[in-house]
């Protein structure tokens, strides 16, 4: 799973350390462009530029189509970096050269950064509007750097997400309602129905092996609504946090579509969910614990009234 922009902006001291990871790469390339870029599901954001005043057309906050990024062509499974000392010497393709170009790269080298569990978090990259050459010590340093970043980013992660399904958890649940409360939003409590069943029957090795697939659906579920994100609350239940409030129709809409998300199974697990529905306004004056308490109440309602369906607060 991919770290997102919001995410980053609750880690302690990110700002100030990504500052000192460019400083300490300009150290070794003093005359070059050094920059810490971030992937989401499709994009690239330019994270942080070593200087700004440069005549190489990036800008923090840059957002990119990750497809017509040469970064995204950094070899990731080898954790091998990209290196372009000319491209207008280089064997590369005529759609990389344009896009280096519009942007007066002439040569440039892109360190990937990878996190503990294999995700790409994305890249510390050095470039120039002339040719370079990158000599081989350098090049490791940066490697070193690169490396140390993403023991931080391991670190910051681990306090906001779940350690078994991977999702965020209660910590980044509150830290983000602390931050966005007023701006409105809607919580999708769910809880399955038939869990129990499967720990008694199958134990608990397999009960973990099903909660993680949950959460793979549930993720695949928000990687489609750009407004979303998902968390484990705890044991068999979930939580979905949508940012915009939409209406009533389209959150029974959205309801529905994870019902579905959520009970096809093996004829072996028995398994569906239940879902309480409960919506907050902007500039409101309501706790996160409140929230939760009522989504809980429409939650119960909707395990009264058969399971497998949704109810609103």
């Amino acid at each position: 799973m991919v770290v997102t922009l919001q995410e980053l902006q609750m880690y302690r001291n990110f700002d100030e350390l990504a500052s000192d990871v460019l400083d300490l790469a300009k150290e070794i390339m003093p005359d070059k462009l050094i920059y810490l870029t971030s992937f989401s599901e499709k994009e690239q954001i330019i994270l942080k530029l070593s200087n700004i005043d440069t005549s190489i057309l990036l800008t923090e906050g840059m957002v990119i189509n990750l497809n017509e990024t040469v970064c995204n062509r950094v070899d990731f499974d080898e954790n091998q970096p990209l290196i372009y000392e000319d491209i207008r010497e280089e064997t590369c393709p005529d759609d990389l050269r344009n896009r280096l170009e519009e942007v007066n790269i002439n040569s440039y080298l892109g360190i990937p950064i990878s996190l503990v569990n294999g995700g790409k978090f994305g890249t510390l990259c050095v470039a120039h509007y002339e040719e370079s050459r990158f000599d081989e010590k350098s090049i490791k340093l940066l490697q070193r750097i690169a490396r140390m970043f993403s023991y931080y980013l391991d670190l910051e992660r681990f306090a906001f997400r779940d350690s078994l399904t991977e999702l965020y958890n209660r910590h980044y649940l509150s830290k983000y309602f602390e931050d966005h409360s007023k701006t409105g939003g809607v919580i999708f409590f769910l809880d399955l129905d038939g869990f129990k069943k499967v720990n008694d029957i199958h134990g608990h090795d397999t009960g973990d092996l099903v909660l993680k697939e949950v959460a793979l659906r549930l993720q695949t579920f928000v990687n489609e609504h750009n407004d979303a994100f998902a968390v484990r609350l705890g044991g068999d239940e979930f939580l979905i946090h949508f940012s915009q409030i939409s209406n009533k129709e389209e959150m029974s809409k959205r309801a529905e579509n994870i019902l579905n998300f959520l009970s096809t199974w093996d004829s072996e697990y028995q398994l569906s969910a239940s879902i309480g529905i409960t919506p907050y306004p902007v500039n409101n004056n309501i706790t996160l614990k409140t929230l939760l308490k009522n989504a809980d109440n429409a939650l119960y309602r909707a395990k009264a009234a058969g399971k497998n369906t949704y109810r609103f607060f």
